[in-house]
């Protein structure tokens, strides 16, 4: 008997935003459970919660118009995040590269007339 495998959170996430790229479309939250379930497999009743910590995480946009809550992720976005994260990270490395090097030349200066002898 094989049995199926259920799929895990960041595997039912992944797919959700499939759905948001690859439609490249604004939907309402029922035509979202409705796309996920038909082409994702996933059971109308986590999407909200999904897609809600989508939102939250700031990969899925949200907007209220009028009664209806609209929901969207382009792939543009997520492309800039990661590239605006990637910048940041280099200069932290680049901040830390620097650090380490004044630390290195502070560590030098404060060993010279402190050499190791007999009587420590």
């Amino acid at each position: 008997m094989s049995k199926k495998k259920g799929l895990s959170l960041d595997e039912k996430r992944t797919r959700l935003m499939d759905i948001f790229y690859q439609k490249k479309e604004a939907f309402q939250l029922k035509e979202v459970e409705k796309i996920a379930q038909k082409e994702k497999g996933i059971s109308p009743m986590l999407v909200k919660d999904l897609v809600q910590g989508l939102v939250d995480d700031n990969l899925v946009d949200c907007e209220k118009i009028g009664t209806s809550n609209y929901f969207w992720a382009f792939p543009s976005k997520a492309q800039n995040i990661r590239k605006r994260k990637l910048e940041q990270l280099t200069d932290d490395h680049v901040e830390f590269v620097k650090r380490q090097k004044l630390n290195e030349k502070l560590l030098e200066e404060a060993k010279v007339g402190r050499e190791d002898s007999d009587e420590r």
